[in-house]
């Protein structure tokens, strides 16, 4: 079969590579149609890790996945061949003391969809996962909408951990699918005013589209200012999600006494800083979030029913023999680019 192979920095092939086999009873082999492109895929690709996580070459990327069913393992109940899926790109042991405590997502021995030394990466024409992990999709919906599925349940898992919705004053920073994603959830959710910044104006411009009470550039606007201006008690809670100190300087102070501060975004520093005073005379709570918990299925249903609409977030598509083309595109926030589609078929 056919790979989109890491081989160093910035450097990325097609390769031919054995396709993988159906191993255990629950495996699933599934031929894959649709696989979105993340900004974790592209730190792989241009910075060659992640924090401690090191790229060993080559390497397959990609976990935003969505496939039709070619074969099952003999215990497999769930999907049948020629079901169409969303893919769960988490594996995890359910034995460890994390999966016990309902935290799989935070298994001691999780495996992940192109995350070096656990799982080789879905841009690949086939590739085996349990069955667990396959998440049949009604025939309403499209596989870019399946594969959107994947950034969709961090967005809603965010807005879960963080406060209850229903007439809150929120805002997010930074308006890449992630932010983008939280916003969406956090409207479906019941929050009122939603206030989203982004150093991109045409991204900007889509959260406006799509439900965003306000938004701001911080290379041109004042954020704190501004948001202060329109919420002079402050904010329930603020997403970060761009990964940078500036936006964790102005979350701090945009959120009001007892505020939450959910920590998304995936800095390439090793260290934020906040100034304990204002966190402490306000008793602010700052919690991270690890992918996601649990919610696939209750994304894919906000799909299936039309409470959320993701589709504006594929901007541009690419064959999987472009697949670098887009990577690059991505890494250079070029040409007005959201979310680059790989397609294996029509999706």
């Amino acid at each position: 079969m056919k790979a989109a192979r890491l081989t160093g920095i910035r450097r990325m092939e097609i390769r031919d590579v054995p396709t993988p086999k159906i191993e255990k009873d629950t495996d699933v082999l599934l031929r894959m149609t649709a696989v979105g492109v993340c900004g974790s895929d592209v730190h792989y690709y241009a910075a060659g890790g992640i924090g401690s996580q090191k790229v060993v070459y080559p390497h397959t990327v990609g976990h935003e996945g969505a496939a039709t069913v070619e074969a099952v393992g003999p215990g497999v109940t769930r999907v049948r061949p020629g079901d169409r899926v969303a893919v769960e790109p988490a594996v995890s042991c359910h034995a460890c003391d994390q999966c016990l405590s309902g935290r799989p997502h935070t298994c001691r021995d999780l495996r992940f969809l192109a995350c070096p030394g656990e799982l080789e990466g879905c841009l690949s024409q086939f590739v085996v996962m349990p069955e667990e992990c396959c998440y049949p999709i009604p025939d309403s919906m499209t596989f870019e909408q399946a594969a959107l599925s994947e950034p969709l349940s961090i967005g809603l898992y965010a807005v879960r951990q963080s406060i209850p919705m229903t007439g809150a004053r929120i805002a997010i920073l930074g308006a890449g699918p992630i932010g983008l994603s939280v916003m969406l959830a956090a409207l479906a959710q019941g929050a009122l005013a939603v206030y989203v910044t982004d150093r991109l104006d045409y991204r900007c411009a889509l959260a406006a589209q799509h439900g965003a009470a306000w938004t701001g550039n911080p290379d041109t606007a004042d954020i704190v200012a501004e948001i202060t201006h329109r919420e002079p008690l402050l904010l329930d809670a603020v997403f970060e999600c761009c990964g940078r100190q500036q936006a964790m300087d102005q979350a701090v102070e945009l959120l009001k006494p007892g505020g939450k501060l959910m920590l998304i975004g995936i800095p390439l520093f090793e260290r934020y800083t906040f100034p304990p005073d204002i966190a402490r005379r306000r008793e602010l709570c700052f919690q991270n979030v690890r992918r996601q918990n649990g919610c696939v299925q209750p994304a894919l249903d906000l799909i299936a029913s039309g409470r959320i609409q993701p589709d504006f977030m594929v901007t541009h598509r690419f064959p999987l023999d472009r697949t670098r083309q887009a990577f690059d595109l991505v890494d250079r926030y070029a040409d007005g680019v959201v979310k680059a589609m790989i397609r294996f078929r029509d999706a």
